[in-house]
């Protein structure tokens, strides 16, 4: 079996405790320097961005970071200036964190909160709300099926 094959069940259980905590540290430091305005792009700082999740590569050399500029509008022009200073972003999170290596920053919208807005519609629906709301059948566990489930 080869390096590839060995590796290739990781995926499928998830992320790593590390993934997940560098992951979580790039998020906070990055959600920071966003905050401050310490990239020198006008377009950038005047967006209200939030860093909704960071998910980095099992090598930790890539983070995607999952964003959403504030009331979700102009979503595409937040994310080009983030992709303009994606390089200056990257230095600045590297220079607040301890990582052997700066990790290669890549942004796309966090779509979260419309997959819970579908959520909430589809719940919503008259059918979808009867059918949640119907009383569930008790299956009946035979206790002796031997006997023919006669109870004494």
């Amino acid at each position: 079996m080869g390096p590839m094959a060995k590796n290739s069940h990781l995926s499928a259980r998830g992320p790593s405790q590390r993934q997940l905590r560098v992951g979580e540290l790039i998020r906070r430091t990055l959600s920071d320097v966003l905050n401050r305005g310490d990239i020198h792009d006008p377009d950038l700082n005047r967006m209200s961005i939030t860093v909704g999740e960071v998910r980095t590569s099992p090598d930790l050399k890539v983070a995607t970071a999952f964003v959403l500029p504030l009331g979700g509008q102009g979503a595409q022009e937040a994310l080009d200036a983030l992709r303009r200073n994606r390089y200056e972003l990257r230095r600045a999170v590297a220079k607040a964190m301890t990582l052997k290596y700066s990790p290669d920053i890549r942004f796309a919208i966090d779509e979260t909160f419309d997959r819970m807005d579908e959520t909430r519609r589809l719940l919503s629906q008259d059918n979808v709300r009867r059918d949640v709301a119907a009383p569930v059948e008790p299956v009946e566990d035979d206790p002796n099926p031997e006997d023919g489930g006669a109870q004494e």
